[in-house]
């Protein structure tokens, strides 16, 4: 059984998430960023951290890339074309979709109050617009990667999930109806009632 560190208002979701749609057996603990559980795990202090036979993983994409690839399921095979790809995409979102986020997060309530530049979110937001039609015109339909969900999509909808609650760009069209179709799917509603709970 996997052991999940973290609380499930963060990058912990998309794992949970995972681990759900994979119908793998797991136990959640809720912990903050350097809760003493999880710097006994991460020196990093960061969650979440997965403890799988033995071993601590962190990083919320290598995690999900981890579970992808153990269990053969939402990825394309390491060492392919279509992983490449996959691979590539997975780094786009992190680059251009989850860094805005993040950078307007740490200048919203994680920096001290005197290392903030608010200012810099609306500038942040833009760029997380503009971000969006660069990621709807490579859809492929009905997911990112064409007919199979993968772990770009996780961490797609997981950012879009942030993106509202950061008040960023609203997606409309083509996306908007994939993010809801992710949405739809039982496992993520049943992280969101976890979260909820």
């Amino acid at each position: 059984m996997y052991e999940v560190i973290g609380g499930l208002q963060s990058r912990t979701f998309r794992v949970i998430w995972m681990l759900e749609e994979l119908g793998q057996p797991y136990e959640h603990h809720s912990e903050r960023p350097h809760s003493a559980k999880v710097l006994e795990h991460s020196t990093l202090g960061k969650i979440p951290v997965l403890l799988a036979d033995g071993e601590a993983l962190t990083d919320s994409v290598a995690i999900m890339t981890y579970l992808a690839d153990k269990h053969g399921q939402f990825t394309a095979p390491a060492g392919s074309i279509a992983r490449a790809r996959q691979d590539g995409m997975t780094h786009q979102i992190l680059d251009e979709l989850e860094a805005p986020l993040w950078t307007a997060a740490r200048h919203s309530f994680i920096l001290p109050e005197d290392q903030r530049v608010p200012a810099v979110k609306a500038s942040l937001s833009g760029e997380f617009g503009r971000n969006l039609d660069r990621l709807a015109a490579r859809f492929q339909g009905p997911y990112l990667m064409g007919d199979e969900v993968t772990v770009p999509d996780f961490l797609a909808v997981h950012c879009l999930n942030w993106a509202r609650g950061a008040k960023f760009p609203e997606v409309n069209g083509t996306l908007a109806a994939y993010a809801k179709r992710m949405r739809d799917r039982p496992a993520f509603q049943k992280v969101t009632e976890m979260v909820k709970g």
